[in-house]
């Protein structure tokens, strides 16, 4: 008898465990465009970094690979805040033809962003550090 509450207890347990089947409307209602206030005193203030979505990212993944199928390093750093540095709104500063100028501002400052939008957009694996230029230990807060 005890075996048999056991299991009705187990079998409950996993019903109570498995998670939510989303629907439709869910998926494309929710608000799933992260946003991260980065300071830049060196710049006067703070901008907003936020996650690309699935159009944009594809974009930019198909203009930072090069004609021969390799990742394009030009401007990497540069490319990647112009697509993620946003208003308060959520809409883009820059426009890509901004990304050589920026790219010309401090590394240092560009890189506060750009390991923020890295985080944010799934980009933050060894690869991607080791193909900006960046190291591992730098942070947002760090010289």
């Amino acid at each position: 008898m005890m075996d048999a509450e056991m299991e009705r207890a187990a079998r409950q347990a996993d019903e109570e465990c498995k998670p939510t089947m989303l629907t439709r409307e869910q998926i494309l209602g929710a608000d799933d465009l992260l946003r991260e206030e980065v300071d830049v005193p060196e710049w006067g203030g703070v901008v907003f970094v936020r996650t690309m979505t699935g159009t944009e990212r594809d974009v930019w993944n198909d203009r930072a690979t090069g004609e021969d199928g390799k990742r394009d390093m030009t401007d990497f750093s540069a490319r990647l805040c112009v697509a993620c540095v946003v208003k308060e709104d959520g809409t883009r500063i820059f426009s890509d033809s901004d990304a050589p100028r920026l790219g010309a501002k401090s590394g240092k400052m560009l890189n506060k962003a750009f390991l923020v939008a890295a985080r944010l957009n799934g980009f933050d694996g060894e690869d991607t550090v080791k193909n900006s230029g960046t190291t591992p230990s730098a942070s947002p807060g760090s010289d």
